[in-house]
């Protein structure tokens, strides 16, 4: 579903923005009733216009010079290919998954994927880019929405589902029960730092592994919000699982 507002799942669980939001979130307005108020606003879904914040590019497609306030990356990923074209803007949240091959100081958790859901923010990457940024860091703060009632918030505002296939396949699924919107098996391209990477994993730049059937090609993980393992495996269990947030951006070639 689009819908010109914050991510319903938000207002699922009562949240109320203040700061970083819009004049009409001004006045801490519960996310339903901005969501009511948007749903009949006549305000477009202008894809052209969003900035994804990656770095500086001339590239027509994607004015790269990032709005105020929202962080580059420190090492400005890739630009899109050229031709490319911004589909889609999801919120995944969910986990990242390490491994342990032991209980010990010596040991360093291993990356085995990830797992999230993926919530529709396509209509705030134009007009709202500093709220849509926030998000992530939002969003890791509150429980991973239950999609499983089609009735619920977060089952109305549910792109689809990002995992993994095997180590090196990141998969992503934006076909539903109510929309078909494509899905993608993505390597890593280029990765960059998070501003706080400490806590946050790296910003990346994913490319489809084979054009064959594919509506996305490109797929870049920005401001991103937790999932770092601990630094060690000492006193972890086997296998660890870190909470996380970020934005995903989808490109396609057209046809």
């Amino acid at each position: 579903m689009y819908l010109r507002s914050p991510l319903l799942f938000l207002a699922a669980l009562g949240f109320t923005l203040v700061s970083a939001a819009p004049a009409d979130l001004a006045d801490g307005a519960p996310l339903h009733r901005l969501l009511a108020r948007q749903a009949v606003s006549t305000v477009t879904c202008n894809l052209a216009a969003a900035q994804m914040p990656v770095g500086k590019s001339s590239d027509p497609f994607c004015n790269l010079q990032p709005p105020v306030d929202i962080r580059p990356a420190p090492t400005p990923l890739p630009p899109p290919s050229t031709g490319h074209v911004l589909t889609h803007v999801a919120i995944g949240r969910g986990t990242q998954n390490y491994t342990c091959s032991n209980g010990t100081a010596q040991a360093k958790p291993v990356s085995v994927g990830a797992l999230a859901s993926l919530f529709n923010a396509t209509c705030l990457a134009a007009p709202y880019p500093e709220l849509l940024n926030t998000l992530p860091s939002i969003a890791l703060e509150l429980p991973i929405p239950e999609d499983s009632d089609k009735n619920s918030p977060a089952s109305t505002f549910l792109s689809g589902h990002h995992y993994f296939t095997d180590l090196t396949t990141a998969f992503f699924n934006l076909n539903t029960t109510v929309h078909d919107w494509g899905s993608v098996a993505c390597k890593k391209n280029s990765s960059s730092s998070s501003p706080n990477p400490k806590t946050d994993v790296a910003w990346l730049k994913l490319v489809s592994k084979s054009a064959s059937g594919c509506t996305i090609s490109e797929v870049y993980r920005l401001n991103t919000a937790g999932g770092q393992p601990p630094t060690t495996c000492e006193g972890q269990p086997a296998n660890i699982q870190v909470q996380y947030s970020a934005e995903y951006w989808f490109w396609a070639q057209p046809s």
